[in-house]
């Protein structure tokens, strides 16, 4: 009796002990407040509680789907991470704005900066150390380190957020961000981590597919994925996720967030394109999640869709979240994007690439070989 006792205190003492973590650990985010809820339920795209996405997209797998994918994991990759943190380039925060050129510098993954219109816009910031709420036990950053500390960087014009995964949303990131950014540009729900994180209201804008507004002079655009969100165990598709189009004078931009392949992206093209410079998520996928994440020949597909001209490939070279090759996303797309004659640009890790730069020349040396 003794012995049952004992496993049933230490039963109920793990179950309080994962409550009070999952509650009041601040990396979970938080729940949408009743106002935003009721915000949400104006929205299209919000039923019964949650947000769909535009066309079905099952995260369910059933036992023939996980056979071979527990027999992938079982014989692992040793070529899933480099062998070596990878090369970067130098990169001076002090340059922000001042080239007058519209601009794209690439921080690894997702993570980019994009300087248009004398605007400095941050898209995707996760520059933590791991994609996870406990970096500490997490897969860590190829690179190791980042081309810039946070602490340097200038004031920044927008933080555009795509959804709150780990690998997108990070709370050290924002933590060390927040007093320099003047506005966080978001899809629906995903300002109540920010606000528990101590970002002001009035600094947080959020928005539904299909919302367009002006930001400083730059025309942008909250416009589908097909993806899916949450940060907790009881939290999915409790926030929006979505793409963002965004137009200046200088230069039209896109840029993916993650997303599967879908009918959005030629609606997209044709009702925003064609655009100068598209960076479009190409990593991290398996044929057992294509839905919500685009194999690399998909990706080039997707970059037709919406009309791109140049293609900057993200969601890659940081992370290990999948089990392909950590080369295989660049070396696919780039061989399917030379067989549709489009035009893509490999820069390294915080290389800066100009938009449409006056003699037509974009990066593009195999660094990863």
């Amino acid at each position: 009796m003794n012995i049952v006792l004992a496993i049933a205190a230490i039963a109920a003492a793990i179950i309080v002990a994962t409550v009070a973590v999952l509650r009041y650990y601040p990396a979970f985010g938080r729940k949408a407040r009743k106002e935003q809820v009721s915000r949400n339920l104006k929205s299209a795209n919000y039923t019964k509680g949650i947000f769909v996405n535009l066309i079905p997209t099952s995260l369910s797998m059933n036992v023939r789907d996980w056979a071979p994918l527990l027999k992938q994991y079982m014989k692992g990759n040793p070529r899933k991470k480099p062998d070596q943190p990878l090369p970067m380039a130098d990169f001076d925060v002090q340059k922000i704005r001042t080239g007058g050129q519209p601009a794209v510098t690439w921080f690894g993954h997702s993570a980019a900066l994009l300087e248009l219109d004398g605007k400095a816009l941050l898209l995707d910031p996760m520059f933590g150390s791991a994609p996870s709420p406990f970096p500490a036990i997490g897969g860590k950053r190829y690179s190791g380190t980042l081309p810039f500390q946070i602490e340097k960087l200038p004031e920044i014009d927008a933080v555009i957020l795509s959804h709150d995964h780990y690998d997108h949303l990070d709370y050290g990131t924002i933590k060390k961000l927040k007093g320099k950014v003047k506005q966080f540009i978001v899809p629906l729900g995903v300002g109540s981590h920010l606000e528990r994180w101590g970002v002001e209201p009035g600094r947080i804008k959020q928005f539904d597919w299909w919302d367009e507004f002006e930001f400083h002079g730059l025309e942008l655009v909250c416009a589908p994925a097909r993806h899916f969100s949450g940060r907790s165990l009881n939290d999915r598709n409790s926030t929006l996720w979505c793409s963002w189009v965004i137009k200046g004078r200088q230069a039209s931009v896109y840029f993916s967030g993650d997303s599967g392949y879908g009918p959005h992206f030629a609606e997209i093209g044709e009702r925003y394109g064609p655009f100068d410079f598209t960076l479009m998520e190409c990593g991290q996928y398996n044929e057992s999640w294509a839905a919500i994440h685009m194999m690399p020949e998909e990706t080039v597909q997707a970059h037709i869709d919406v009309r791109g001209q140049v293609m900057l490939l993200i969601h890659w070279a940081a992370f290990t979240l999948a089990l392909h090759d950590w080369t295989d996303p660049v070396e696919r797309a780039t061989k399917r994007a030379k067989e549709r004659g489009v035009q893509v640009t490999t820069p390294r890790i915080g290389e800066t690439v100009l938009i449409r730069p006056e003699k037509g020349v974009y990066p593009s040396f195999a660094w990863w070989k």
